[in-house]
C-alpha cells in the first residue's frame, strides 16, 4: 500500500498561488482500487475523497479527507484501513494541519503535521505501535505540500493553456521527507468511466525517488471541464502494477 501512496504523491501540484475555482465542501468521489495479482488485474480496495467544512476560532477551512479500506473478502489476507486529511485554506488549497492514520496488516502509524508557512517549517508528531510518540520539527520549501492537498491542488491548474509535452516539477512531504518529481502534459483523451464517456487531460509522473517505473507507466486522467476531477489512474511500480478506477462522483461543485 505504501508503493500506491508513492504513486498518488506524485500526483502533485503546479501551484499553490492558484484560486479554488473547481472545489466545495460535500464533494465526494469513490474509486476502486485494483492491483494485478499472478497476472490478473484484481479489486482489492475502496477509496473515497470527501470534502467538508471546518470550522476554527478563527476561520473556516476546507477539510479534505481520503481513506482506504479493503473489500471484506481480503482482510483475512491483508486488511487495510487508512486515513489521511488535510485541512486547508478553501480559496488557494493552502494546507495548515495534515493527519494521517494508518492500520495496514499488524502495522500501525499516525502522523500530524501542522505547518507554519512564515517560517516554512513543520511541527510533527509520529506515533508507533508500542513506540514512544515522537516530535520533530524541520524545515521545507515554501511551495511544499502534503499528500492530500497535493491531490486536490492538481485539479486548479489551468490545463487548457499548457502545450503537449509540457513539465512541472514539485515537492511533497511525505514521512518527514521532501519527495521530488515531475509531471507532463499529454494533450487530451476521451475515457469510458463508470460515470460516463469522459474528454480528460491526460498526464504522466515521474518520481527521483525511482518508486515509479518506466516510461508513460504511471498516468492520470482529469476531466476537461471545470471540475478536473480524477476518473482513471495507472501505475507501475518494483512490486507490479495497478489501477484506480472511478464508481462515483457526488456533490460536485461545477
Amino acid at each position: 500500500m505504501k508503493k500506491l501512496v508513492i504513486f498518488l504523491l506524485c500526483l502533485a501540484s503546479f501551484s499553490n498561488k492558484a484560486q479554488n475555482n473547481a472545489i466545495a465542501a460535500g464533494e465526494k468521489l469513490t474509486y476502486t482500487a485494483s492491483y494485478n495479482m499472478s497476472g490478473i488485474l484484481t479489486d482489492i480496495a475502496e477509496v473515497t475523497m470527501e470534502t467538508s467544512d471546518a470550522k476554527t476560532s478563527k476561520a473556516t477551512l476546507l477539510r479534505l479527507k481520503c481513506t482506504a479500506t479493503t473489500y471484506s473478502k481480503w482482510d483475512s489476507f491483508f486488511k487495510i484501513v487508512d486515513l489521511y486529511e488535510s485541512y486547508v485554506n478553501p480559496k488557494n488549497l493552502t494546507p495548515y494541519l495534515y493527519k494521517r492514520d494508518i492500520n495496514e496488516g499488524s502495522y500501525y502509524k499516525f502522523m500530524k503535521y501542522t505547518f507554519n508557512h512564515k517560517t516554512n517549517t513543520i511541527n510533527s508528531i509520529q506515533r508507533k505501535r508500542n513506540k514512544k510518540e515522537e516530535q520533530k520539527s524541520f524545515s521545507i520549501n515554501a511551495d511544499t505540500k502534503d499528500i492530500v492537498s497535493t491531490l486536490y491542488n492538481i485539479r486548479l491548474f489551468d490545463y487548457k493553456n499548457m502545450s503537449v509535452g509540457s513539465k512541472k516539477s514539485f515537492t511533497i512531504v511525505f514521512d518527514r521527507e521532501e519527495i521530488k518529481a515531475q509531471i507532463t502534459f499529454l494533450g487530451k483523451e476521451t475515457i469510458s468511466t463508470n460515470i460516463g464517456k469522459k474528454e480528460c487531460y491526460k498526464l504522466s509522473i515521474s518520481s527521483s525517488e525511482n518508486v515509479l517505473q518506466g516510461k508513460n507507466n504511471n498516468l492520470l486522467w482529469l476531466t476537461a471541464d471545470e471540475n478536473k476531477i480524477i476518473v482513471y489512474g495507472k501505475f507501475k511500480i518494483p512490486v507490479g502494477t495497478g489501477e484506480l478506477k472511478i464508481k462515483s462522483a457526488q456533490g460536485l461543485k461545477n
